[in-house]
């Protein structure tokens, strides 16, 4: 390990940084709790027995009788802590996961880490930690848990020779790093190689990936032998009380953490729950009764504005500052107090009043001048976004009648302020990765849903008003519309149709709602879906590739008729095109597998993705799940699996099987089985397989395949085709792209 990182660590693992032993205030809840570990402070709510920690995740072990000094660890496990902070944060130790190869090729040791903190209390730390990689052949995830839902992100390092290395930069040679979503409290870390470490194997032969506090890594060459001597580095987590607010906590005494008669209740800004300090003025330990004493201001002079003709005097919470005998003045700040005989205190009264008046109007006027440059400097901050984000070529193409005004609204961003509250949280009605969605309610009383969209490239500015032109006129039944755009912004504003029955997916992976979602419901959104995707490929003025396809993005109204929504991703196909080279963009689970090796986009990448859909129809599971085993990890790889082995109907969702349905449910996996090839031109096309929904509706055969004469030949396509299937490109995991950069 390079001395730097040695150094660091070192000051990390064994300095603590809450040096409070030395002050009045007490750290633990009562005397005879222990409150130091070896150089470690224990302050409540944390304590080493029942009666001294608020609850039991916040109990921690002292192990005096196998080290020397003493160690302290989390609970009864071998996760060794570093530090405690009162304002929220825990540093622990973690170990490092690692994959290693002998020069062949072949695996000599790997390990992964898992971190399963107590989502109520506890949380990886978003911006004190970085997950990252190291090697020259590797590529590894971190995935989990946060706010109840799962999350994945992954990272690439990669090179060819020690001379691509730079010491002390992490950005996809040799090292990678990314940050960690707010509020995880679950996390898996998991790396694999592309090649084995056969190509670099005369210099690197194995991949670390590890969650680490930011500051305590900086990358080295020698990183990528010597890290194999290190066995875990430092984490910080984030804690707080519970998962309430300030205010429901304060409404129950019994729990409420916050005892000193000093202290107050605060938010955290990167997790959930509440937490306390001290009130100004006052310090030390606000989780104990007496625990906030106050500072005493006067004995410090960096802590108090008095000038050496004043008087300090301490008081509860702050200090006053006062003139001695014989001078005049408020006492506060430099030359507060003055010496001024008797006879001129009314002449100078008057000057101060005049003095005080000039200020005043003064201070007007610089308001009033202040608050006319802002109106105009924010005018023409507007006009420069809207001309930035290409507000004049929406306009000249309107001028043209490429589009009629009736087709797409130019809103101003005073009105969409208005419409959602200038944005509040409270109108937040979604969140993705090309976007935040609001609702909000125009002036002519309609109800809109408007998505704060991502920043477009400026050299892409064209192509976006082309989008948005092209999806204005998208007018189908199935579509959520497009209603019109704002420009004045830094990122664009889009204003759609509000859905009301939320989406597909809360419909399908909710208990209760999913009860309410009978077969018939769910083939009827799997043909209007796929009615969508074929008209969008097929039938649009310009033909559109979706290419983030999945549940999330398909909304039901109060009918429970689909809308396809999420156009962040898409792309407009020149007629004249077959395949677009692009960065791969999509959701995990509904990747097109082909897409992810070639970058060569489809429309045969969004019926992959509608395969994925319909399973998700069909069994009522998620496409990516790590609450389930390996095997069922990935619901496509799932599928296939349990199709060859004959066991369809043991996944398919209890709240839709039938002795009914069994032949139509049967027809949907096969043709699902199809969606799912791994070469896009085995795939059919969205036009055949909305005409293949249509017909199991109608109850006809529209099938683009072979026709199936008798239920044997059914029995014999669930059972025993293995021709589909990931093969090499994706097994286990979802790889990522070699050329996807970090």
């Amino acid at each position: 390990m390079p001395t730097s990182v040695i150094i660091m660590f070192f000051i990390l693992a064994s300095s603590p940084k809450l040096a409070l032993s030395s002050n009045n205030f007490p750290l633990a809840k009562h005397k005879y709790c222990k409150d130091i570990c070896g150089n470690i402070q224990i302050p409540f709510p944390f304590g080493t027995t029942k009666e001294c920690y608020l609850s039991i995740e916040f109990w921690v072990t002292c192990n005096h009788k196998s080290f020397d000094p003493p160690k302290l660890f989390w609970e009864d496990t071998e996760i060794e802590i570093t530090n405690i902070s009162l304002n929220g944060q825990m540093t622990l130790l973690q170990p490092i996961a690692h994959d290693c190869y002998d020069r062949n090729g072949v695996n000599t040791s790997y390990s992964n880490t898992w971190i399963d903190l107590t989502e109520r209390y506890f949380t990886v730390s978003s911006t004190a930690n970085k997950f990252t990689i190291v090697g020259c052949d590797t590529y590894a995830y971190v995935s989990g848990n946060r706010l109840g839902r799962n999350f994945t992100a992954g990272c690439t390092a990669m090179c060819s020779s020690e001379v691509d290395l730079t010491e002390g930069e992490c950005a996809g040679a040799g090292c990678c790093q990314t940050t960690i979503p707010k509020n995880a409290w679950q996390i898996q870390v998991e790396l694999q190689s592309y090649s084995n470490y056969t190509d670099v194997s005369d210099f690197s032969r194995c991949g670390y990936a590890f969650v680490v506090e930011d500051s305590a890594f900086k990358f080295s060459k020698d990183n990528l032998t010597n890290l194999s001597n290190v066995t875990s580095l430092p984490m910080v987590v984030d804690w707080a009380i519970g998962s309430g607010t300030c205010q429901e906590a304060e409404s129950d005494a019994s729990s409420y953490a916050c005892l000193s008669a000093n202290s107050e209740c605060y938010k955290p800004m990167h997790s959930v729950g509440y937490r306390c300090r001290c009130a100004n003025g006052f310090e030390g330990n606000p989780y104990v009764d007496l625990g906030c004493i106050d500072i005493d201001e006067c004995t410090n002079k960096t802590q108090n504005n008095c000038t050496k003709n004043e008087y300090c005097k301490n008081t509860q919470g702050s200090y006053k500052c006062s003139c001695p005998k014989n001078y005049k003045g408020d006492g506060i700040g430099k030359d507060g107090c003055k010496f001024f005989p008797k006879e001129q205190n009314m002449r100078i009264a008057f000057i101060l009043i005049g003095v005080a008046s000039g200020i005043i109007t003064l201070l007007l006027a610089i308001i009033l001048l202040y608050m006319e440059l802002k109106r105009r400097s924010q005018r023409k901050t507007k006009r420069r976004f809207f001309l930035q984000n290409g507000g004049h070529v929406l306009q000249e193409k309107l001028a043209r009648r490429e589009a009629s005004p009736e087709m797409v609204t130019i809103f101003s961003s005073s009105e969409l302020e208005k419409a959602t509250s200038n944005f509040s949280n409270s109108m937040i009605i979604g969140r993705g990765g090309f976007g935040t969605v609001y609702k909000g309610v125009l002036a002519d009383r309609r109800t809109v849903a408007i998505k704060r969209s991502i920043r477009v490239d400026p050299t892409q500015i064209e192509q976006f008003i082309n989008e948005v032109v092209v999806l204005s006129q998208i007018n189908h039944r199935n579509v959520v519309r497009l209603l019109g755009c704002c420009l004045e912004t830094d990122v664009p504003l889009l204003v759609y149709e509000f859905v009301n029955n939320g989406t597909l997916s809360s419909h399908l992976h909710n208990e209760a709602k999913a009860r309410a979602l009978d077969w018939s419901m769910r083939l009827k959104i799997a043909a209007e879906t796929a009615g969508v995707l074929s008209y969008l490929h097929s039938s649009a003025s310009t033909p559109v590739i979706h290419r983030d396809v999945k549940s999330d993005n398909i909304l039901l109204d109060h009918t429970f008729t689909a809308k396809v929504s999420d156009f962040g991703a898409s792309k407009l196909v020149p007629v004249d095109l077959v395949q677009l080279s692009t960065m791969v963009q999509g959701t995990f689970g509904y990747l097109d597998p082909e897409y992810m090796q070639t970058n060569q986009l489809t429309e045969k990448s969004d019926v992959y993705s509608f395969g994925v859909v319909l399973l998700e129809l069909v069994t009522g599971r998620r496409a990516l799940s790590f609450n389930r085993s390996v095997e069922e990890k990935n619901l496509a790889n799932y599928f296939l699996y349990v199709l060859k082995q004959g066991l369809l109907f043991e996944i398919i969702d209890e709240n839709v099987a039938g002795l009914g349905n069994r032949e139509q449910i049967s027809a949907v996996c096969k043709l699902a089985k199809e969606c799912l090839n791994v070469r896009g031109e085995d795939r059919p096309s969205m036009k055949e397989v909305a005409m293949e929904l249509e017909g199991l509706i109608l109850g006809g055969r529209h099938s683009w395949t072979r026709n199936i004469e008798n239920e044997e030949e059914m029995e014999n396509l669930i059972g025993v085709r293995s021709s589909v299937g990931y093969d090499s490109i994706c097994r286990d995991h979802i790889a990522l792209p070699i050329n996807g950069g970090r």
